[in-house]
């Protein structure tokens, strides 16, 4: 798979869509980065990493378990996730112009020199970096 962060970001779309409690996502290191700022955030539940059965050899070993965060009458309250830079486009923010997401209702997820970070975060530490995604 060419783009990770694009196939975890669709299937946490498509789980919400379909109001499922909860997503698996092969693991690595940025994705778990991004579903901690997601949890920060109040975006999902949680997550917690999760052994892959022996018997299920298409899958990872390991895989990042997410629980999706619902209302109390089922409302989304992830409505919406957006791939920002692609490997065919790398888009960069200054580190004195924040990504700016719904005029500041939703969060942008940036990955700068002193780690996975939201824009907010990037503007406070002073740095810029290469921008994920957005989410609201």
């Amino acid at each position: 798979m060419p783009d990770q962060i694009a196939d975890m970001l669709t299937r946490i779309r498509n789980a919400t869509a379909g109001r499922r409690p909860r997503v698996d996502i092969p693991t690595s290191k940025l994705k778990a980065e991004i579903a901690r700022i997601l949890q920060n955030e109040g975006y999902i539940q949680g997550f917690k990493f999760v052994e892959q059965p022996v018997e299920r050899r298409d899958y990872p070993d390991k895989l990042i378990r997410i629980f999706l965060k619902y209302g109390p009458r089922g409302e989304r309250v992830l409505s919406g996730l957006e791939r920002v830079s692609r490997p065919g486009r790398r888009v960069y923010c200054a580190k004195d112009k924040p990504p700016s997401v719904l005029a500041g209702l939703g969060t942008s997820i940036v990955t700068t020199s002193h780690g996975v970070m939201t824009g907010r975060q990037a503007t406070e530490a002073g740095v810029g970096g290469e921008v994920l995604c957005n989410v609201w």
